[in-house]
């Protein structure tokens, strides 16, 4: 959203304001009072409810409190046209009573818009009606001064709330004035910090489902391959810087190559007869069949090694 586009959208939002009927406030107002500030800002003030002077000129926090924010502002070198400002009601309850559960209900929805239109880093919450918006069941004794999450369905839906006490306090206990000086010296570290997280969690989100890209192009593998020995092919990483390696394996010396062993064949199912080494054996034995063995001198043959194989 630009910042024109951004304009705009408040305009229509400050129109519906000041036009609103939806809760009993609206019966005793001068003026609805929708807020002001920068478009463009990070930061959002969030106060209360108006006030009579407030009331009568349509602007939040120019009375006496709003004397007191504007010089806290500028304590730590911003202006208030720098930031937003606008209050949990819109419209003044009579005698600056606290406003009802209902009135605050009624006029959420406008706060919600405002805050989904500036999309801020840091929302401050000034006092205990504010704070309970943003940081619910807290106590601002306790947390004044100190931040946390703001839950997205309030309008910021990414933003770190800063408790503060709401300036009109200040005139009511003196010493917390001092102490809300101390506060808002603490702010812009709140607001680098909530920049910060905006940062990493943009940068941590998953890839959309389905997209998938591969770890390392293609191109940016190698293989290493020495010229006569055979190698396992090396893979090195993609972007690993190129080493000694390489002109190593170039100027290495001419390597026989080493004869791959040779293979016994697989034992046979069934086991092949056992036959004399002696292949004359088997005519020899016929040839004797044939011959009067009673006219040979019977003398027992030679033993030969031969045969003591058998």
């Amino acid at each position: 959203m630009t910042s024109t586009e951004r304009t705009t959208a408040l305009e229509s939002i400050a129109a519906e304001v000041r036009s609103c009927t939806r809760c009993r406030l609206s019966t005793g107002r001068t003026h609805a009072v929708p807020g002001e500030g920068s478009p463009d800002t990070e930061v959002v003030f969030v106060g209360e409810g108006p006030g009579q002077n407030e009331d009568q000129q349509g602007r939040p926090f120019v009375g006496a409190a709003g004397g007191l924010l504007t010089e806290l502002i500028g304590s730590i070198g911003w202006q208030r046209d720098q930031v937003f400002i606008t209050n949990v009601v819109k419209c003044r309850p009579p005698g600056n009573r606290d406003p009802e559960t209902d009135e605050m209900a009624a006029c959420a929805p406008f706060l919600r818009r405002q805050l989904e239109v500036l999309d801020p880093a840091l929302v401050v919450t000034l006092g205990r009606y504010s704070l309970g918006t943003f940081m619910p069941g807290a106590r601002i004794g306790q947390v004044h001064g100190q931040t946390r999450a703001v839950d997205p369905t309030t309008g910021a839906r990414d933003a770190i709330a800063f408790a503060m006490y709401h300036p009109a306090a200040a005139f009511r206990q003196l010493s917390l004035k001092e102490t809300m000086r101390e506060d808002m010296t603490r702010i812009p570290d709140a607001l680098i910090g909530a920049r910060q997280g905006r940062d990493s969690r943009a940068t941590t989100e998953p890839d959309p489902i389905g997209r998938t890209e591969p770890a390392v192009a293609a191109e940016a593998i190698t293989t290493v391959e020495p010229p006569a020995v055979p190698q396992t092919a090396s893979v090195e990483p993609a972007g690993a810087p190129d080493t000694d390696l390489a002109p190593a394996f170039a100027a290495a010396p001419d390597v026989e190559p080493v004869p791959e062993p040779t293979l016994m064949p697989a034992d046979p199912v069934e086991p092949e007869p056992i036959v004399p080494a002696d292949s004359l054996a088997d005519d020899l034995t016929e040839v004797l069949a044939s011959v009067d063995m009673h006219a040979i001198p019977h003398e027992p043959p030679p033993e030969t090694d031969q045969m003591r194989l058998f």
